[in-house]
C-alpha cells in the first residue's frame, strides 16, 4: 500500500454538533480514514460518543463511533490522529484550530475564521486545489514538517464557484454575477431556526452570509502570487449576493445571472462546456470525487432539492434552466447539498486530495 492509500486515523473537533455529525457519516463509509478521536467541549469529555450526542443526522448513529470517548479539543489528547477535521463553530474554532496546526496537525476546517487569511487555501476541492501549493509557506513560517491550515468554503458559495470555474477556464475572465440563494434550514446547525420563524415562510436574511459569498468567489477562482506565498483574488470580478432561509431540510438552491469579460458563448456551448467539466480529484482517484462534476439538467422544473440534492453523492452540482439573460449573458439554477459539498463532504475530499499530493 502506497503513502496515499494508506488508512489514515483522523480526529474530529466539534464531533457532538451537526457538521460533525456529518463528518462522522461519511469518514465511516470512507476506506481511506478510521475514526480515532472525537472532540468536543467540556461538558461532552469524558462520555461515550453515543451518550453525548443528540443525534440528528438521517442515517444511523455509526458503529465505529458509538462507543468512542468524547476528549476536550486539546491536541495533546489526539496523538495519533493523521488528520483533524473541524466542525467546531467560529466562535471558538479560531485558537483550537490555530493550536492543533501549530502541534503539526493536519487541519480541515469547515469553520470561517481562517478562510480570508492569505496564505491559507480556502479551496472547494473540486475547483481550485492548485491552491494547496501555499503549504509550503504556511510549514515554513512556523517550522513545521507536518501541520498545515485548509479551509473549505461557506455552504453556498461552494456551489456557485463550481459552474463559474468551469465557464471561466473555458472561456475566459467573468466580469460580473449576481446570485440570489434559497438557502436550507440545516445549513443553520441545531436547533437552529425557530419553527415559528421558519415554517411557511422564507427569512430574506442569513446574517454575514452575503459578504461571506461576494469575498469567498473572488479568492477561490483567483491565483496564487509568485513565490506562493500568498493567494491573490480576483480583481475585476464584480459579485453580488442575496441569501434567503426557506423552509428546506437539505440543499441550498441558489439563481445565478453571469456576464463573461469577452465575447458570450451560446447557451449550447455553455452546457457543453459545463457537462464536460473535469477538476484533478478525480484525476488522481480520489474517493470521494463524484464521477460527473456537474450534472446538467435539461427538465424545466429542475434542479429542485428533493430531487437533486444527491447527485454524486452529494459531491456533485445540478444545474438546469441554463438560457440566456436580458441583463448579462446567461442565467441558470443550481443546486449543492449544503452539508455534503458544502461542508464536511468538502473537508473529506480536501483530505483525500491531500493525502494522494504526499502532504499527509
Amino acid at each position: 500500500m502506497s503513502s496515499s492509500d494508506r488508512v489514515l486515523n483522523a480526529g474530529v473537533l466539534g464531533a457532538t454538533g451537526t457538521v460533525g455529525q456529518r463528518f462522522i457519516v461519511l469518514l465511516s463509509q470512507n476506506p481511506m480514514f478510521r475514526i480515532h478521536s472525537l472532540g468536543a467541549s467540556e461538558r461532552s469529555s469524558g462520555k461515550p460518543y453515543s451518550s453525548a450526542t443528540k443525534w440528528k443526522m438521517s442515517e444511523l448513529m455509526p458503529t465505529d463511533a458509538r462507543n468512542v470517548v468524547v476528549k476536550s479539543c486539546d491536541p495533546a489528547l489526539f496523538a495519533g490522529c493523521d488528520v483533524i477535521f473541524s466542525g467546531l463553530d467560529a466562535s471558538v474554532a479560531g485558537d483550537i484550530e490555530r493550536a492543533f496546526f501549530e502541534a503539526n496537525f493536519a487541519v480541515f476546517s469547515n469553520a470561517k475564521n481562517y478562510r480570508m487569511t492569505p496564505n491559507v487555501p480556502l479551496c472547494v476541492p473540486v475547483v481550485n486545489t492548485d491552491h494547496y501549493a501555499l503549504i509550503a509557506g504556511q510549514r515554513a513560517e512556523m517550522g513545521l514538517t507536518k501541520g498545515f491550515i485548509v479551509t473549505n468554503s461557506n455552504c453556498s458559495t461552494s456551489g456557485l464557484v463550481v459552474p463559474l470555474k468551469a465557464l471561466q477556464d473555458k472561456f475566459g475572465p467573468l466580469k460580473r454575477v449576481v446570485v440570489t440563494t434559497l438557502q436550507a434550514i440545516s445549513g443553520a446547525g441545531y436547533p437552529g431556526v425557530a419553527s415559528l420563524d421558519i415554517l411557511d415562510n422564507i427569512v430574506p436574511l442569513i446574517s454575514g452570509e452575503e459578504p461571506k459569498i461576494e469575498e469567498e468567489v473572488l479568492k477561490i477562482l483567483g491565483g496564487i502570487n509568485a513565490d506562493a506565498s500568498a493567494c491573490a483574488p480576483l480583481s475585476d470580478l464584480r459579485v453580488s449576493a442575496t441569501c434567503n432561509r426557506v423552509p428546506v431540510v437539505d440543499g441550498h438552491t441558489e439563481c445565478a445571472n453571469v456576464e463573461f469579460a469577452g465575447t458570450p458563448p451560446t447557451i449550447d456551448e455553455i452546457k457543453q462546456c459545463l457537462r464536460e467539466y473535469t477538476c484533478e480529484a478525480q484525476t488522481l482517484g480520489c474517493y470521494s470525487a463524484p464521477a460527473q462534476v456537474i450534472h446538467v439538467t435539461e427538465e424545466e422544473d429542475r434542479p429542485q432539492p428533493r430531487l437533486d440534492r444527491n447527485a454524486g453523492e452529494g459531491m456533485s452540482v445540478t444545474v438546469g434552466r441554463i438560457r440566456p439573460c436580458p441583463v448579462f449573458h446567461v442565467k441558470f439554477t443550481l443546486l449543492v447539498h449544503n452539508t455534503v459539498l458544502g461542508a464536511a463532504g468538502a473537508s473529506i475530499l480536501n483530505a483525500e486530495y491531500a493525502a494522494k499530493k504526499g502532504l499527509i
